[in-house]
């Protein structure tokens, strides 16, 4: 390994870790240069067994011999830039909780018609601009049975910092693309490919997410909106079906990370 101990914080090797915005770290500009960071030895992992190339990693030195030691021999001879807690929150600005980064290479783009490809179950997430959300709908996606996850060009990047972290790493397990010429356009290509389209969105017109009519349906791309106001009236239009939760107690509706686990589960394929 590559051992570099800190001790010069404005080192240019630490920029990743400390002073690049995640814009600068996505570097439309400079697309070969892209950076994102993964956080945790269980979400590094998840992204090296996806293929994903590690350029530098930041942890604790105790980390070095401990938790983070096997992650570490699999960076090969990337540089491990290690220090004490205190100083690497001098660093960063805030204590390392799972006591581990790796600043990875930005993976190529996938288009959305491959991501498709051999698809059955597919989400499509228009305006979701929370990273929490964001990585919450990942992780509900992995863990109930969802081939894809499509966001429209206003989306959170799924590979910013804290859509990674909560995600748990699902972000690699799950292909995902951007979905352009939103929203009728992107949902004419959907149906292009087989898909029915269901908007999930409070409207009087839409049936419970239990009807019968949606038993069974073959290839389903269910359709979330943004936090607070929903789904735009364009998408909604634009779809072959809108769907609701029934809600209970006077409660209108739920946070769109929870709604989405909900949905997943009950259109999952039997």
């Amino acid at each position: 390994m590559n051992v570099i101990r800190i001790t010069d914080l404005s080192a240019p090797g630490l920029a990743p870790f400390a002073r690049l915005t995640e814009a600068q770290l996505r570097s439309r500009r400079d697309p070969e240069r892209a950076l994102f960071i993964a956080e945790s030895v269980k979400v590094i992992s998840h992204a090296l067994d996806a293929g994903c190339r590690p350029v530098s990693l930041l942890m604790e030195e105790r980390q070095l011999h401990g938790e983070a030691a096997d992650v570490a021999a699999r960076c090969g001879e990337v540089p491990v830039y290690v220090g004490e807690r205190e100083l690497l929150k001098d660093l960063t600005g805030y204590a390392l909780t799972r006591g581990v980064l790796c600043a990875m290479a930005r993976p190529r783009a996938l288009p959305a018609e491959q991501v498709c490809a051999g698809a059955h179950r597919v989400a499509v997430l228009e305006g979701i601009v929370d990273p929490t959300n964001v990585g919450s709908i990942f992780r509900s996606a992995a863990a109930l049975g969802m081939d894809a996850v499509l966001l429209d060009p206003t989306c959170c990047d799924p590979l910013h910092r804290r859509a990674v972290r909560v995600s748990m790493g699902t972000v690699f397990q799950v292909p995902w693309a951007t979905l352009e010429e939103w929203p009728e356009g992107g949902l004419a290509r959907l149906r292009a490919w087989g898909f029915r389209t269901a908007a999930l969105a409070l409207d009087k017109r839409a049936i419970p997410v239990d009807h019968p009519d949606l038993a069974g349906v073959e290839k389903l791309a269910l359709v979330l909106g943004t936090e607070g106001d929903g789904l735009s009236a364009q998408a909604v239009a634009a779809c072959d079906d809108t769907v609701m939760i029934p809600m209970h107690h006077g409660v209108d509706s739920l946070n769109v990370g929870a709604a989405a686990a909900v949905a997943f589960w009950q259109f999952r394929q039997r």
